[in-house]
């Protein structure tokens, strides 16, 4: 399996233009973030988890040339606003893009992108093959996934697992059900937004402590903010086996 963090930042705490912040002034590549969004290659299947407003940026980046499929979290528009941009995969694939979701973020996609599914067709708006998906195990093209129910707030939202790699953003409550079915991850990515207090995500302590209590042999940070601190100086403060996730990191797992 091959992972590759298209995104690792938030539109959470997102600085006014012109600021001064360490952040915004650091010359290091790891503290420049789009928004949260991950690339999977796995048993021959290629596909991302979140399509949000830095899609196209992000794959270009990446150089991805083939798409087989999209899965998403939840409904909010920084994991949905780049859907728009799976029509190059459409035309180079000359097929609908399979979009899974909750039931409910299938409906928020159809409100918001209603030109895509309109009777009467713009020529060239993206295809679509809408799949509803629930709490059970769902397959791609005969790649396992099994969704892993978690809180963002009183949202509810998908993880995804892939074999030994979990993948859990915008979250901030994992009940006792979803923390069984990431037994034995071997490779989990989590979100940490900041240092204070949030209603909606993890902070940087409570992740640290949702991760030890999962025991993955490696955690990865994402879904990170502003306000969250400089990359080099935070991930040198983290215990071993737990690092924070940067765009462009690649892993090869298994």
């Amino acid at each position: 399996m091959k992972v590759n963090f298209l995104g690792t930042g938030t539109s959470q705490g997102v600085p006014v233009i012109g600021c001064e912040c360490l952040v915004c002034q650091s010359l290091d590549f790891r503290d420049k973030r789009f928004r949260t969004s991950i690339h999977i290659e796995a048993e021959g299947v290629s596909l991302v988890i979140d399509t949000g407003p830095d899609f196209r940026m992000q794959m270009l980046r990446a150089g991805i040339k083939k798409l087989d499929a999209v899965l998403f979290t939840h409904e909010h528009k920084d994991h949905t606003a780049g859907l728009d941009d799976i029509r190059p995969f459409n035309f180079s694939q000359k097929k609908d893009m399979p979009v899974f979701g909750r039931k409910n973020v299938l409906e928020q996609i159809q409100r918001e992108y209603a030109y895509i599914f309109s009777p009467k067709k713009y020529p060239g708006v993206p295809q679509v093959e809408q799949v509803e998906i629930n709490e059970n195990t769902f397959h791609v093209q005969g790649l396992q996934i099994t969704p892993i129910p978690v809180l963002h707030y009183k949202l509810p939202v998908f993880g995804f697992r892939i074999g030994d790699f979990s993948y859990i953003t915008d979250a901030n409550f994992i009940p006792e059900e979803s923390m069984n079915l990431l037994e034995g991850t071997e490779t989990l990515v989590l979100n940490a937004l900041q240092i204070d207090p949030h209603i909606s995500h993890f902070t940087l302590e409570e992740a640290v402590q949702v991760a030890r209590k999962i025991g993955a042999k490696q955690t990865y940070f994402t879904h990170i903010s502003h306000r969250l601190g400089l990359h080099a100086q935070i991930d040198a403060q983290l215990p071993e086996g737990i690092a924070l996730a940067y765009d462009g990191l690649e892993l090869t797992l298994g």
